[in-house]
């Protein structure tokens, strides 16, 4: 069956009682039209959508923007002294007493919270164990953290030849332009043969942040009003820490 013939049967089931939708990274999905049915043809609804960027509402088509009038849920990052609380604790629950030392912890936290990332912190520690493991060593110490975190470098290395074809390029211009604006950035792909349309481009650019590729920052004010800084992601060396 068609998409809209579908969503009819999926209407009149609905509107026989109340239902809650919720949506996981809106931000990905290049087509709105099912948002725009939901809040239009569905009569006592509750929606959530899920999302790691605040500006994807702005993008919205205006039809849905004012149907939406969304409430806002904020999940701020965690702060340093959070990030080393959380890895402390995880660290008490898979480690024997002692068996890391302050410095390697310190280090493990540091590094997880430039990341911004706590899944990435949890594989440190799982790795830094691994590395002291495989030298028969019962203390984990900041060298064995280094071991870690050079093979999550290499591991995100090696991910970014899985990106498709656009993204491939896109992140090759971000790298030769870094530090630039997003506007003209996204002139240089167009000029180069890129296809993609300026909203597609900033869910890309979003995915490669996302992805731990490139960093952005928001800039208000100037001449040209608020606009996008976007900057390649360089891994740092343990010295810069």
């Amino acid at each position: 069956k068609k998409t809209e013939e579908l969503f009819r049967i999926v209407e009149s089931m609905l509107n026989k009682k109340a239902a809650v939708f919720v949506f996981d990274e809106v931000d990905k999905l290049d087509e709105q039209d099912y948002l725009y049915y939901v809040l239009e043809r569905i009569y006592r609804k509750t929606i959530l959508l899920i999302t790691n960027y605040k500006s994807w509402q702005f993008d919205l088509d205006m039809r849905i923007k004012s149907r939406l009038v969304p409430e806002m849920l904020e999940f701020r990052p965690y702060s340093e002294a959070e990030t080393r609380g959380i890895l402390g604790q995880r660290i008490e629950y898979a480690f024997f007493p002692g068996v890391w030392a302050p410095e390697a912890i310190e280090r493990a936290v540091k590094k997880t919270f430039e990341l911004k990332d706590i899944r990435s912190g949890l594989y440190i520690l799982k790795e830094a164990g691994n590395a002291a493991e495989e030298e028969s060593i019962k203390k984990i110490e900041p060298q064995h953290v280094d071991r870690a975190i050079q093979k999550m470098t290499e591991f995100s290395i090696k991910k970014s030849t899985d990106l498709d074809p656009d993204l491939k390029k896109i992140l090759g211009l971000v790298k030769a332009n870094s530090g630039k604006k997003i506007g003209d950035i996204y002139k240089t792909y167009r000029t180069s043969g890129g296809e993609s349309v300026y909203k597609t481009f900033q869910r890309k650019i979003a995915a490669l942040e996302k992805n731990k590729f490139i960093t952005t920052k928001k800039t208000a004010g100037g001449p040209e009003g608020n606009t996008t800084i976007v900057n390649y992601s360089s891994i740092k060396t343990l010295d810069e820490f």
